[in-house]
């Protein structure tokens, strides 16, 4: 997710009818979200630039936040509302998911499509897989694919009625896909994202960022995976080298470096000098990230004075596509020992008109060290249209299912932190199904095809060491169980992967330019 952190007070009522469809309406709930979009430190005492000098642990907000009130009747009373075929006004978050079921029995259209889900759909029924929302988002998308008015109007209805992001993961997934799906249908995806993006730049805080960050590295291996696997090795290909430059391309607001900052303080030969240089990007310039950057960095500062490291640290802000960059801006010196560590970023490049591929050849143009890569592990480049839309939809919906579940097995309930990642999501995915390709930055690949372009551009995998892999085994087992490890095989690509529940969901990967 491009940033951590998006999604603030969105609150609209949307009444459209589209020509391409026959009076389709649909009324989205109005809701206060807070702020969104992933550190290698764990419950230890190691100095992060989002933690203050006297505090390293970090605690989750005491905030409580409405969710439905799971007491549902299996049988509600018959209500004495004559039955009609028009949806009803959208009803307050916290109403119960028993009342919206309620209203939603005696609507004609609404009764059809609860006999045909069967007990997947009734979230209240205690039966069935539970997985209803996923079976309603995509019968809607493949609805709005076939312009089916009528289903469209049922369906939508019954997500509406049913959504809410404080609810649980069915509720939330409901509510995410109805907005995205409904500014794809009416053609205001990229105005719903700058609407989105606009309210994060008023609300966003160095203080809300650091909570959020380090509250989900202390419950998550999500971020701290490919921070060990990076760092451990970047040092390996350091050694030996005392003038070092890392450009750093990613979004974890430097929580990866100062683990490496005391690697290299306790180095047995001579202390190297470090340089860094922070490339932030965004669809947009962002002055709350900038302010946000210059914080991270004096803390940074501070602490390489601490740890005895020669250290210069230069940001550089990018709007536009990553592949539009000015790598003179980098400084590359020919002394100067290169890594380019990119984590969580290279989807947010354009993949149209063979950008990464662009993007790719200019790395190897500066003829770094290492590359270092890290990407979570789905194929979310959904099609313009037709099936080829429908089948990267469905890849999208399993995606975030995965995620929200993850986050489900971490969190508390009452997280603040963990609404606030559930909000980059839900711009993750109004980014994925209403924007259109050229101007989404969300749209993920899998290892493999990222593999086939760093061969293509003249790369080669470097290979973690066994120890290096003892490291982050280890780094698994301060978390709960389900966590774990995975190496590619010789035929399959270079890298490892983190597992949730067997289910592969990060990718970290080491390469060089092929000699």
């Amino acid at each position: 997710m491009d940033t951590l952190f998006t999604l603030v007070t969105h609150q609209s009522n949307h009444h459209h009818q589209q020509q391409s469809f026959d009076s389709i309406s649909t009324t989205s709930k109005s809701s206060k979200q807070n702020n969104f979009y992933h550190q290698e430190v764990v419950q230890q005492e190691c100095f992060n630039p989002f933690m203050d000098e006297d505090d390293f642990s970090s605690s989750s907000s005491k905030q409580n936040y409405p969710t439905f009130q799971q007491q549902h009747s299996k049988n509600p009373t018959p209500s004495n509302t004559p039955s009609n075929t028009t949806p009803t006004p959208p009803h307050d978050h916290h109403q119960s998911s028993a009342d919206n079921i309620h209203l939603i029995s005696f609507s004609p259209a609404a009764h059809d499509i609860n006999q045909e889900f069967g007990a997947t759909f009734n979230p209240s029924a205690g039966n069935g897989d539970g997985r209803w929302a996923s079976d309603i988002i995509l019968e809607a998308a493949r609805a709005i694919v076939d312009k089916n008015s009528s289903r469209v109007q049922q369906l939508m209805w019954m997500l509406n009625e049913l959504g809410s992001p404080y609810g649980d993961i069915d509720q939330k997934l409901a509510s995410y896909f109805l907005q995205a799906l409904f500014s794809r249908m009416t053609d205001s995806g990229e105005r719903s994202y700058r609407t989105l993006m606009s309210a994060l730049e008023k609300t966003c805080s160095f203080e809300s960022t650091r909570q959020m960050v380090l509250k989900f590295q202390e419950v998550s291996p999500w971020t701290t995976f490919g921070h060990v696997a990076c760092n451990g090795a970047i040092m390996e290909a350091f050694d030996g080298h005392n003038k070092l430059h890392i450009v750093d391309i990613s979004n974890t607001f430097c929580t990866q470096w100062p683990t490496l900052l005391e690697a290299l303080a306790t180095r047995t030969d001579e202390t190297p000098h470090l340089r860094l240089t922070t490339v932030v990007h965004s669809k947009s310039s962002s002055a709350a990230v900038e302010k946000v950057m210059k914080e991270i960095g004096n803390r940074m500062e501070k602490f390489a004075r601490l740890m005895g490291v020669p250290y210069n640290f230069n940001i550089i802000h990018h709007a536009g596509d990553l592949s539009e960059l000015n790598f003179k801006q980098l400084d590359i010196k020919e002394d100067e020992a290169l890594a380019i560590n990119c984590v969580n970023s290279l989807h947010m490049v354009n993949s149209v008109n063979n950008r990464r591929e662009a993007l790719f050849s200019m790395f190897r143009s500066l003829q770094p060290r290492i590359v270092t890569i890290v990407e979570e592990e789905a194929d979310l480049d959904l099609g313009v249209d037709g099936l080829d839309f429908v089948k990267g939809f469905q890849e999208c919906l399993r995606w975030f299912r995965v995620f929200f579940e993850s986050l489900d097995d971490t969190f508390l309930k009452t997280s603040n932190e963990r609404l606030m990642l559930e909000r980059q999501a839900g711009r993750a995915i109004m980014d994925l199904v209403a924007c259109q390709p050229f101007e989404s930055t969300e749209r993920r690949e899998r290892a493999t095809r990222w593999s086939d372009r760093l061969h293509a551009q003249g790369f080669s995998p470097i290979s973690f060491s066994e120890e290096l892999c003892d490291d982050v085994r280890a780094l698994l087992r301060r978390y709960k169980e389900g966590w774990s490890m995975a190496s590619s095989e010789d035929s399959a690509p270079a890298g490892i992967f983190l597992s949730w529940k067997d289910q592969p969901v990060v990718w970290a990967s080491a390469w060089r330019p092929s000699i």
